[in-house]
């Protein structure tokens, strides 16, 4: 199955939430898994800052960098020939002046080739929203559980479970796509709060702990391959225990380097003339 139609654009994920066509998105850090993503065909690829918890190693996203998100987001870009690549703003940078919000965003357009950045929050970064909308930056927003908040809202918690908190999200929602955002992504809440934002804007809404009721759904490809990880949300599904093939192939590897069974005859190099003996003890 050929997956080369021309790229996807923001029109393109507008005609699907018309035409009621699932959006799959899915979170990558690097060139490797960028280009299995898109093979399969994924449609929007997203470098998250998650990539500080999913593959740096910290506790959290707050460390990501403006440098560490070009970084692998240059690595994604080169890897996709049609998905719509989408680059997470990191901490704090989305809640700074106009002038260094789009000087970040213009950093991860210009020298790494994203499509668009990704920015979380409502009320604090809307004006910023604005600002580069203004400026012909594509801006995907990001409400309910915003994992760069995760300290303020008291830890990993679904969003939006009481009617004043809902109505809260159903306003930023609202908010967010006047000030131009293209589409949405909402994670951790309600499923039926998550069909009312979605039937109540015009633009995409893809979810992640979102329920059924959305435009799209992304989950993070270390996630949904279970690699490397040992925390696995409750709104993950495991398509592939492909970390497990990995810690296998590695033992056999190790195994057969320690009983000298690795490398075999087929891989080692040979002299071509028939007086190697003679050219060695010269």
């Amino acid at each position: 199955m050929s997956h080369k139609q021309g790229r996807i654009t923001t029109q393109t994920l507008q005609r699907k939430k018309s035409q009621k066509d699932p959006i799959a998105m899915i979170t990558a850090y690097d060139y490797p898994t960028a280009k299995i993503a898109e093979q399969a065909g994924a449609e929007v690829l997203l470098v998250g800052d998650s990539v500080g918890t999913t593959v740096l190693g910290y506790d959290s996203t707050i460390p990501v960098t403006v440098e560490d998100m070009l970084h692998h987001s240059k690595a994604v870009c080169r890897a996709v020939d049609r998905a719509m690549v989408i680059a997470d703003l990191p901490f704090l940078v989305a809640h700074l002046s106009n002038d260094e919000v789009l000087k970040a965003a213009g950093r991860l357009m210009q020298e790494a080739g994203v499509y668009g950045v990704k920015i979380e929050g409502e009320a604090q970064v809307i004006n910023n929203v604005k600002a580069l909308v203004q400026a012909g930056i594509p801006v995907m927003g990001h409400i309910g559980l915003t994992p760069q908040s995760v300290n303020q809202l008291g830890g990993y918690r679904v969003q939006g479970k009481d009617a004043e908190t809902a109505r809260r999200l159903i306003n930023e929602a609202k908010r967010l796509e006047e000030a131009g955002i293209f589409a949405l992504v909402v994670e951790c809440v309600p499923e039926e709060l998550a069909r009312t934002i979605t039937d109540q804007i015009s633009i995409p809404v893809i979810g992640i702990g979102a329920g059924r009721y959305v435009d799209g759904q992304v989950l993070v490809f270390h996630d949904l391959l279970n690699i490397g990880g040992t925390f696995s949300p409750s709104f993950v599904k495991r398509y592939a225990e492909v970390g497990e093939l990995i810690h296998q192939g590695i033992r056999r590897y190790v195994e057969e380097v320690k009983e000298r069974k690795f490398p075999e005859e087929k891989h080692v190099f040979r002299f071509e003339t028939l007086h190697s003996n003679q050219l060695l003890s010269k």
